[in-house]
């Protein structure tokens, strides 16, 4: 396509910084780098119709590790490294609340629950719990974890659920409509439906190769977490999440966010709903993928589940499938850095992209002026 004057103008030229990636660490670091540098002219670039990757997908969890997940990081992490990890969690979750707001994106402090399948299970996570809530106590002030009765009538699991106290959820969609709003309002030009696919630095800029168009920028800022494999060399893998979500359930009793097997199956209610996702500890090899997709294997286990653990001896349809894609690698710490002269990185968010990804984007902005 031939692109007008004016279109070539205003949109593509004199960019001073460029951002790919539009989800929560992208619009995070527009906002930073608009509030430091006002008069700056930025571009936003993203491949889908809507921020497409785990940012609009997630399950909506503001949660920072069950204990089962931090004692297992505790086997290949310093008692250090897991304090940190919280504690950024932590300060995240706290970042988001305050530039967006609590009624924005429906923010509820209701707890976490983890269910254990086996009462040796829970045995070898409670044994370790006060140890945790010590570990823990500097960033809370309190103790994190602590024991319930099975007051939601699950089935199948130990009768105690070990709960979070410091556990939220919050509204995926009403989150990511707030950000887009408060980038727009800034001035920042947003794109959609375009894909970067090369970019070759040449002294003091970047020239951007898309599927649409190439043109020139200052500086590049890349927060495609799960899809960076194409766009950078470092230690990051794709790894493919399915959820779904009943039809309205009368009388559904269940209110919070819950954890099964390590974090690998996690549930929560949205009003009368429940939305379900995981499952993918069946098939790591086939769910390492940056394509989106349900399979077979892992919804029938989530329906199984659903029956006989979660919603025993309830009617429920299921009204929607579908799958988000997060940034894994072999550390749970995201990479934030500068690449090169002129490019940066916020990327391998770890499925935590709801806790730390506000504060990953205020970081990454951050790299500008270190």
């Amino acid at each position: 396509m031939k692109y007008s004057y004016w279109e070539l103008r205003e949109w593509f030229s004199d960019i001073d910084f460029t951002i790919v990636g539009s989800g929560i660490v992208g619009l995070n670091c527009a906002m930073e780098l608009k509030i430091k540098h006002p008069k700056a002219r930025i571009l936003l670039l993203e491949k889908g119709m809507l921020p497409q990757g785990a940012t609009t997908k997630n399950a909506g969890f503001a949660c920072f590790g069950s204990l089962s997940e931090l004692i297992d990081d505790l086997n290949t992490h310093t008692e250090e490294e897991v304090f940190n990890l919280v504690n950024r969690r932590w300060k995240g979750v706290q970042l988001l609340r305050k530039n967006l707001g609590d009624a924005k994106i429906d923010f509820q402090q209701n707890k976490g629950f983890e269910l254990c399948t086996t009462a040796s299970f829970f045995s070898r996570c409670t044994s370790k719990k006060r140890e945790i809530n010590e570990l823990l106590h500097p960033i809370f002030k309190s103790d994190v974890f602590s024991l319930s009765e099975n007051v939601f009538g699950f089935q199948k699991v130990h009768q105690q659920y070990i709960v979070n106290n410091f556990e939220g959820q919050i509204d995926t969609g009403k989150m990511t409509f707030e950000l887009l709003h408060k980038v727009q309002k800034l001035g920042i030009k947003i794109l959609n439906n375009i894909s970067v696919e090369n970019f070759v630095e040449n002294g003091d800029s970047i020239a951007v190769e898309t599927n649409k168009i190439s043109f020139t920028t200052r500086k590049l800022f890349i927060t495609t977490n799960g899809f960076s494999e194409k766009l950078l060399n470092e230690n990051i893998q794709p790894a493919r999440a399915q959820v779904l979500i009943t039809k309205p359930i009368k009388n559904l009793h269940i209110k919070g966010t819950f954890h099964l097997e390590k974090g690998y199956y996690y549930f929560r209610n949205i009003n009368d709903r429940v939305l379900f996702g995981g499952g993918r500890n069946l098939d790591f090899q086939a769910e390492k993928t940056p394509v989106f997709g349900v399979t077979k294997l892992i919804q029938k286990k989530l329906e199984d589940i659903l029956k006989e653990t979660i919603l025993p001896n309830v009617s429920f349809e299921i009204e929607h499938r579908w799958s988000g894609i997060m940034g894994v690698g072999n550390q749970k710490k995201a990479i934030i850095k500068q690449v090169s002269n002129n490019v940066f990185c916020g990327v391998r968010l770890g499925g935590m992209g709801i806790a730390i990804g506000s504060l990953v984007g205020k970081e990454l902005a951050e790299l500008l002026d270190s």
